[in-house]
């Protein structure tokens, strides 16, 4: 059985060099896949990259760049997980992009 993946779970993925976010919610992740965001070290606060810091990863994650991840068929490790009021604002800033007017 594979290791759960909840959301705010930073991950280091098969064949992605960057940590990526699991954004996507928990109900979502049991299907196997995740919608993710990677976190790049440099980048600029704006509304769409988001500053994180763990103990393990920290830099930017970059909202607009989600993607739906297969963790069937990928290897992946945790390597950490951010705060809910850090979730909050990224899931936010996510929903951003799609709100009307």
């Amino acid at each position: 059985m594979r290791e759960e993946i909840n959301q705010g779970d930073i991950l280091k993925v098969e064949g992605i060099k960057i940590p990526v976010l699991a954004v996507s919610k928990d109900f979502f992740n049991e299907t196997g896949e995740i919608i993710g965001c990677p976190i790049y070290t440099k980048g600029e606060m704006g509304p769409l990259h988001i500053r994180v810091e763990t103990k393990n990863v920290s830099g930017y994650v970059q909202c607009e760049k989600m993607t739906l991840l297969d963790m069937k068929v990928r290897g992946f490790s945790k390597l950490d997980r951010i705060h809910m009021q850090e979730i909050i604002d990224i899931t936010d800033a996510i929903q951003g992009i799609f709100d009307y007017v």
